[in-house]
């Protein structure tokens, strides 16, 4: 699905927030969105599968405009973790087995039991299928709500902070297995994050925004020192190290 953003502008309260905004993801894209704290990146994921409707311009999932398309439909062609969960008392089974809600008609059938019990497996929760969300670990709780958007069989994955509030090993746990999901050709994934050295590590784009507007998007090999002191107001240094670009403060 190639998903198409054209002059999109939102404001809350008459405060804008995001202003002209037009870029696209190709399929099969992993795309990383950074800027400064309360530069719009939550507000441009929630735009992009309307749970915010954009006063000026609009979203295009191939070449439908979002705003012709249903809540329902949306759902089964994007799927969305939000930066902030409630974990309630129910098995990971369940909590994954609720992605297929925009597919079921009367009831659960043996396709979304399958589909799930699939989704599972691919993201590593079959020993702990049968235990309550609320009682695993961050990481465990965080690959949970990734499987519950996959078992909607999107086409377009959106992540808000997906690595946030997680140690090291989960953050690159939880990035490698969107890398994995994005390369298998199934989907293109859109995430919000902070952290540039993960994008860099996982993503094929970047795009910045400063000043409620785009400040540049560029494929991560692009990426330089002056572009980023201008974004973040920071000296850095970018290095690499076995293979990896890495960004240091100065």
């Amino acid at each position: 699905m190639r998903v198409s953003v054209e002059q999109l502008g939102f404001s809350y309260n008459g405060k804008p927030v995001l202003q002209n905004i037009h870029f696209h993801v190709e399929p099969g894209t992993f795309c990383c969105i950074l800027g400064v704290n309360g530069a719009g990146k939550s507000t441009l994921l929630k735009c992009l599968n309307r749970i915010l409707s954009p006063q000026m311009g609009t979203v295009f999932l191939d070449e439908r405009s979002i705003r012709t398309i249903g809540r329902n439909e949306i759902a089964r062609h994007v799927g969305y973790v939000p930066q902030r969960h409630c974990y309630v008392r129910l098995t990971v089974f369940e909590a994954v087995l609720l992605g297929r809600k925009p597919h079921i008609r009367f009831s659960v059938s043996a396709k979304d039991h399958r589909i799930v019990e699939q989704v599972i497996e691919q993201t590593g929760l079959g020993p702990m299928a049968l235990r309550f969300v609320n009682e695993l670990s961050g990481g465990e709780a965080q690959k949970v709500v990734i499987a519950r958007a996959l078992a909607q069989e999107p086409q377009l994955l959106l992540l808000d902070e997906p690595t946030s509030n997680l140690d090291l090993r989960n953050q690159l746990d939880v990035l490698q297995l969107i890398r994995r999901i994005v390369d298998s050709g199934r989907l293109s994934a859109v995430v919000a994050i902070h952290d540039l050295n993960l994008a860099l590590r996982c993503a094929d784009r970047l795009i910045f925004l400063k000043d409620h507007a785009i400040f540049s998007i560029v494929d991560k090999e692009d990426i330089n020192e002056d572009m980023l002191e201008a974004v973040y107001g920071v000296r850095v240094a970018i290095h690499e190290v076995e293979g990896h670009r890495v960004v240091v403060p100065l």
